[in-house]
C-alpha cells in the first residue's frame, strides 16, 4: 500500500508523491528533490525540516512534542500550523496529506 503526499515547494508548485506508512515526511521530501535540509538527521537540533501543514491536516496530525515546539521557535517563517518533516511517521491514514515548505527554506546542500 502507497499513501498519495502534496508538498508545495518554496515557489507554491505542487509536487506529488507516493510513500509507504512507516517512511518519515523528511526522507520523501528530500527524495521528491524539496529543499529539506535535515541538518540533525531527525535528532530536533534544528529546524531545516520545517514544513507547514496545511489546515485541513494539521490536527489530523499526532500533536507536536514541547522539544518539537522549542525547535519550531528557531523556524523561518513558522506559522501555527508548522511541524518538523522529520517528526511525522506516515500512516495509511495520511493518504492525502498536503503541506509547503516555507519560502524562507534554504538548503546548504544544494549551494
Amino acid at each position: 500500500m502507497s499513501i498519495t503526499i502534496t508538498f508545495r515547494d518554496p515557489h507554491g508548485n505542487p509536487v506529488e508523491t507516493t510513500a509507504a506508512p512507516g517512511n518519515n515526511l523528511l526522507r520523501v521530501g528530500q527524495a521528491a528533490g524539496l529543499p529539506l535540509e535535515g541538518t540533525c538527521e531527525g535528532q530536533m537540533a534544528c529546524s531545516t525540516c520545517h514544513v507547514i501543514v496545511a489546515a485541513e491536516w494539521f490536527d489530523r496530525l499526532p500533536p507536536a512534542s514541547e522539544e518539537e515546539e522549542d525547535m519550531l521557535d528557531f523556524a523561518a517563517g513558522a506559522r501555527r500550523t508548522s511541524r518538523l518533516s522529520c517528526q511525522i511517521d506516515l500512516t495509511a491514514e495520511m493518504d492525502g496529506l498536503s503541506v509547503s515548505v516555507p519560502a524562507e527554506s534554504n538548503d546548504l546542500r544544494r549551494m
